[in-house]
Parts: structure tokens; sequence; C-alpha cells
């Protein structure tokens, strides 16, 4: 890759960056939502397997990241 290349995949991944807070708040906002409506109608088990697939959801968007940070901590230290 040449240095500009990079530049742009880093821009990117920033602007990437602030995309996925936004879909982890919305995400988060949606679970609550969901949460309260199905706990005030009496169905907490049903909240609860809401709550842990929204945690399941979120993970899951956010493992992508955490492999770039650790194949980034690699590279730093050249293992």
């Amino acid at each position: 890759m040449t240095k500009t290349n990079e530049l742009t995949k880093e821009e990117m991944l920033n602007m990437g960056g602030v995309e996925l807070i936004f879909k982890v708040a919305a995400v988060g906002i949606l679970v609550a939502i969901l949460n309260q409506l199905l706990v005030r109608s009496g169905r907490e088990d049903q909240a609860m397997m809401t709550t842990i697939a929204g945690l399941i959801v979120v993970f899951l968007m956010i493992i992508e990241q955490i492999s770039y940070l650790f194949n980034t901590i690699k590279s730093i230290f050249n293992l």
C-alpha cells in the first residue's frame, strides 16, 4: 500500500469510529425501550433475553475494531 492509501484507510477508520458510536447508541436506546415495554407488561424473562440479545449485537459490531486494535499493537511492537 502506498502512503496515500494508508492515510485514506486511517481516515475511514476514524469516521467509522463515530458511526460505530452512533450505532451502539441506537441499539442501546432501542433495547432500553423494548426492555421497559416488556417489563411493564409483565414479561421480565423476555426483557432479559432482549437485553442479552442487544449485548450480543453490540459485541459483534465491535469485534472488527478490537481485531484492528490488536493488529495495530502487533505492528507497533513487531510481534
